[in-house]
């Protein structure tokens, strides 16, 4: 590239960021990695169970080897006792891309959590935070009566949220009972008002989907390596800390299915079997949701090729 297209690349970066998005295993980190040599870029994490800095493994941190010296944020920030947010991971992201940009680096978001995603781009809505009793009250309930049951009383004063989830998003029902109950008005009208908080400049959007036999073959294959790095022992250590079971990251892909295998209710095998199914379920929704809601510039099923690069640089232009 020559010394006047560089100039006016880097002007270009200033109003733009890369934003990465895709299922689980469909390599995501080292397409980040690659563009960040080619953009002088860091990145950004995006993926909510990766903000934890327990289950390294098994959440599928990138390594440091992997990392190519690229400045990777937002990775093990939150301890996993706390519940993250997207309102939190929106300020934190905000913070480190103005630190990019202060920098006169390229900001590179990746991630497969859709509504963090979503945020970047259009903000969120204002909704109160819900004091820790009466959530703890709305689990309870959920517990007691299932979520066929809860999804129907919540329908009687959030309608509009009550008919987007299903009986089993737990998280997202006792969410939308809490504010309800914490605030008398329905998760449904606070999500209607003005969205704020969206990241500055425009995003050039890329998707990461891979053919989906290939994927799922990857999935399988990485969990057999996260049990050689020591998933196991990194479930028992999360385990041991005693933990609330419905923190967000007690609930991360595995952690049940190999706590089975600790408390000797299941097999290794089993286990794997498991947790290799529900990943390949957990791809597929990611993949229903970017098709249906990301609205990408640019979809990519191999690896950054030099044709990639010149779209993105026009794009970025």
């Amino acid at each position: 590239m020559s010394k006047a297209a560089q100039n006016a690349l880097k002007t270009a970066i200033q109003a733009s960021y890369i934003m990465i998005a895709g299922p689980t295993a469909s390599g995501k980190s080292q397409l980040a990695v690659d563009l960040a040599c080619q953009l002088d870029g860091e990145v950004i994490n995006a993926d909510s169970m990766q903000l934890y800095a327990d289950l390294s493994i098994l959440t599928a941190r990138p390594l440091k080897a992997d990392m190519q010296d690229i400045p990777h944020h937002l990775y093990g920030v939150l301890d996993g006792g706390r519940r993250a947010s997207v309102a939190a991971w929106l300020e934190l992201a905000a913070t480190a891309m103005t630190a990019i940009r202060a920098r006169g680096k390229m900001p590179i978001i990746i991630g497969g959590t859709g509504m963090y995603l979503d945020a970047a781009v259009n903000g969120i809505a204002p909704i109160p935070d819900v004091p820790a009793n009466i959530h703890e009250d709305c689990m309870a309930l959920f517990d007691a009566i299932g979520g066929a049951a809860f999804r129907q009383k919540l329908a009687l004063h959030d309608p509009l949220v009550a008919s987007r989830l299903a009986d089993g998003d737990r998280q997202r029902l006792i969410r939308a009972m809490g504010v309800f109950n914490a605030t008398g008005i329905a998760l449904g009208q606070f999500q209607k008002a003005e969205h704020k908080g969206a990241l500055i400049c425009r995003p050039v959007k890329i998707a990461m989907l891979p053919p989906r036999d290939v994927l799922y073959a990857r999935i399988d294959a990485r969990f057999d390596v996260m049990l050689e790095q020591g998933a196991m022992n990194e479930v028992k250590q999360l385990i041991n800390r005693q933990l609330d079971p419905s923190l967000p990251l007690m609930k991360a892909l595995g952690v049940t299915a190999l706590k089975a295998v600790l408390d000797q209710e299941m097999t290794i095998d089993e286990a794997a079997y498991i947790v290799k199914r529900d990943s390949r379920h957990y791809a597929k929704r990611q993949m229903t949701w970017l098709r249906n809601n990301y609205n990408a510039q640019i979809t990519l099923k191999t690896k950054l090729s030099e044709s990639l690069m010149e779209s993105i640089f026009s794009l970025i232009r």
